[in-house]
């Protein structure tokens, strides 16, 4: 996999950016590296972000204990890590798909709880949860290592991208194009595809461009749209016009590589509303939406004031989103253990108003048990359950555990690339 150019800044909350780390020799396809005769090996040593990978270690005693750890550094060369007790099976071998831990980071079956589970040392937690890639960085590395008793047996070290070969990226900016955010398009001379118009909640700024690489990476060309918070935009989540949002979607329907007929809006919580909305009134040009701990009304401003958004100039009031004119299909993912709204019960909402209306398009609420409001998007990137300020020393609790949500993040995020690849071939 090709080096990819700039992935910039996330300003989303709570998902831990992991970069650093010096690489070593990678050849592709079954890789093996170690020292000795104990090797690590790896079915995709450079593969998307989103991607589990294989690793299995091989070389060791029958029944050997084994310390299998990963180790990644953030933006400012915090050093994360988990770590995993292991017994080799009769054969020396060790499969991290198929082996629970007997101690460790995370507990039982799950081929990426190494990767997921990684934290910060202490003394970082207060300021780990506001993630910023450096500028120029389009994947992180992780780190694994194998030991046994307590002597460094193998070393690998893994490439996690978050753009395909040949996808790329251009800023948008309110001077040059309007809107603010990034758009992130698949190789050119493709077949036109599903498009995504993605962005997040009441964090601000541009919080889905990871998302949005990844999609892209997967053939969908996708924009990942700021609406306050930047510069040339409301400073807060106060009367954003939807005029503004549908300008977003034009431009991207606009692109050569999009299937003007199929794009889809994805809001993550307040994001969900403007999703919702836009599906209801500009059903002509957003055909559907993906929702994430979405809401099934129109709340008031945010942190204050009465209206969040507003239509032909004229606020859009507070109370249910209607659904009636939605011509596409809906996926609400959420939480059951959300903390910060109850998103569980307005995706059993959403779905049942269109059961009642008897909508002919697709539409699924999926509740994970364990997860809360952070329960999307792309998976297997360490994040924890609360956000914490450095200046105020106060935490949020989001709900959910880590294990939850990591599970949920992974499963959720199948759904939606199921539900693109079901419209490509529509």
């Amino acid at each position: 996999m090709a080096r990819s150019r700039s992935v910039r800044t996330w300003a989303a909350a709570v998902v831990l950016a992991l970069a650093g780390v010096t690489v070593s020799g990678c050849t592709g396809g079954h890789d093996r590296a170690g020292s000795g005769a104990v090797a690590i090996e790896v079915d995709q040593p450079e593969a998307l972000a989103d991607q589990a990978v294989r690793v299995r270690i091989t070389g060791l005693a029958p029944r050997a204990e084994v310390t299998v750890t990963t180790q990644a550094s953030d933006y400012r060369a915090n050093s994360w890590q988990a770590h995993a007790a292991f017994v080799a099976d009769p054969q020396g071998a060790i499969d991290l798909a198929t082996t629970a831990p007997r101690s460790g980071s995370y507990q039982g079956v799950d081929g990426m709880g190494l990767f997921w589970s990684m934290e910060p040392p202490a003394d970082a937690a207060a300021t780990a949860f506001v993630p910023k890639f450096p500028q120029l960085q389009g994947y992180y590395q992780v780190r694994l290592a194998v030991e046994t008793g307590g002597r460094q047996q193998a070393v690998r070290v893994l490439e996690r991208h978050w753009l395909a070969d040949g996808v790329t990226a251009r800023e948008l900016t309110p001077a040059k194009d309007g809107i603010a955010g990034e758009l992130f398009l698949p190789p050119s001379g493709t077949a036109r595809r599903p498009a995504v118009l993605a962005f997040g909640g009441s964090e601000g700024g541009t919080g889905q461009n990871f998302t949005a690489a990844l999609l892209a990476s997967h053939g969908y060309p996708t924009l990942a749209l700021g609406y306050f918070g930047l510069p040339g935009l409301p400073s807060t989540l106060q009367d954003v016009p939807l005029e503004y949002f549908a300008d977003a979607a034009r431009l991207l329907a606009a692109q050569p590589e999009v299937d003007p007929a199929q794009l889809l809006a994805l809001g993550y919580s307040r994001g969900s509303e403007a999703a919702l909305l836009l599906a209801e009134d500009y059903p002509a040009l957003v055909h559907g939406a993906v929702v994430y701990a979405p809401s099934a009304q129109v709340n008031p401003g945010f942190p204050s004031g009465p209206t969040a958004w507003t239509l032909h100039g004229r606020p859009v009031p507070t109370g249910t989103i209607p659904l009636d004119k939605l011509d596409g299909p809906l996926l609400a993912i959420a939480g059951a253990d959300d903390r910060i709204w109850p998103s569980a019960n307005w995706a059993g909402q959403l779905v049942k108003a269109l059961d009642l209306a008897q909508n002919p398009h697709p539409h699924q609420a999926i509740v994970y048990p364990d997860a809360g409001h952070l329960v999307g998007t792309f998976p297997y990137l360490a994040a924890d359950t609360t956000l914490g300020s450095a200046a105020s020393k106060r935490t949020t609790n989001f709900g959910g555990t880590r294990a939850g949500n990591a599970a949920a993040q992974a499963a959720g995020w199948a759904q939606v690339l199921t539900l693109l690849s079901g419209l490509r071939s529509s």
